[in-house]
Parts: structure tokens; C-alpha cells; sequence
């Protein structure tokens, strides 16, 4: 008998090495039943697996659904995976696309969500062109599955784009310590 899958969140944390210590603040600023996108891809892989298991304590604690991102396995502890979709069932499954063409391979693929992104100019990709209103809502037009915005995110912008169908929205710094708000789902 398969496990029932958890509904899909409305806000997530992308997980990043530059969070540096503000990632424990930030895991303590969702709101319960938001989710995690754990990625850390550049830290070396005992060292991510650890970290990999704090962040889960972390989430288990506070009921944050976590996925995890990336080629390695982090054991058990994931209730999904994020990135390049395994045929075998692994809990939910998400991907981030960035045109039509990548959306539709996910829906093909299967993917429950997707990270439409960049949605608007973001810190962690410096000069990377942004998609802008317009374009967001061309390319998540019939998506069957939960689209959640991602790319310079914020409680604002998230409000912004109900008109598009969107409701649900990922960020780094939005959770960081240093916003003077917590973050409320819309």
C-alpha cells in the first residue's frame, strides 16, 4: 500500500549555502506545514548528509514537509525529491522550470509542483533574466499541478500574482533574519 502524500505547501524555503547560521532562523520563521527544498549542493557529501539531518530534526519538529535536491540520497528522512524526477515514487516530486518547453516535460514527467522561476530579478542569480508577469503567466497557462513561484519572492510580490492562479511561493531571503516581517501564506 503506497503512503498518502502530504497536500503540496504554500510557502517554501530554498535551502542555500550562503544562508550560512541565518538557515536556523529561517527553518524557525515558516509557518508549520510550509515546506523545505533542502539543496546545499556544493557542500561535500558527509558534510551535506549531516547537515542533511539537522535540517530534517529541524523540520520534523516544526512539521515542514522536506524535500531534498541533488544527486545524492539523504536516506529516509526526504518526503520528496526535487530536480531530475525518479521513475520509482518517492514521495512528492517537484521540479523548477523556467520556460514552456520544461513545463511541459514536467507535467509529462509527472512532477505534483513546479518552481516557475525566475519570476522576478533574484539575489542567488545575479543578472539572470527574470520572466516578469507576462511571461510567468504564458508559461504556467493549463498547468494541471501546483505552481509555485520562486525568484525574488516575497509576501508582496506573492500577493501580486493571484491574478496569474498563483498561490503559493518560495524564497531564500524572504525568510532570512534580516526582513522585519514574518511571512504570512496568502
Amino acid at each position: 500500500m503506497q503512503r498518502r502524500q502530504p497536500p503540496i505547501p504554500k510557502l517554501w524555503l530554498m535551502t542555500d549555502a550562503r544562508m550560512g547560521d541565518s538557515l536556523w532562523q529561517a527553518l524557525e520563521r515558516l509557518p508549520r506545514g510550509s515546506g523545505v527544498v533542502f539543496r546545499h549542493y556544493d557542500v561535500p557529501p558527509a558534510a551535506r548528509r549531516r547537515l542533511f539531518a539537522r535540517v530534517a530534526a529541524v523540520a520534523r519538529r516544526r512539521r515542514l514537509l522536506l524535500i531534498v535536491a541533488g544527486p545524492a540520497r539523504m536516506g529516509r528522512k526526504a518526503d520528496g525529491v526535487h530536480g531530475d524526477l525518479p521513475r520509482r515514487r518517492q514521495g512528492i516530486r517537484t521540479v523548477a522550470v523556467h520556460d514552456r518547453r520544461e513545463a511541459v516535460a514536467a507535467m509529462r514527467a509527472g512532477a505534483d509542483a513546479v518552481f516557475v522561476s525566475p519570476v522576478f530579478p533574484t539575489r542567488s542569480h545575479p543578472g539572470a533574466a527574470a520572466l516578469g508577469r507576462v511571461r510567468t503567466g504564458l508559461l504556467i497557462r493549463d498547468m494541471p499541478m501546483p505552481v509555485i513561484a520562486l525568484g525574488g519572492m516575497n509576501e508582496r510580490r506573492a500577493r501580486g500574482l493571484r491574478a496569474l492562479g498563483i498561490y503559493r511561493w518560495a524564497g531564500i531571503d524572504a525568510w532570512r533574519g534580516d526582513q522585519k516581517r514574518k511571512a504570512v501564506p496568502i
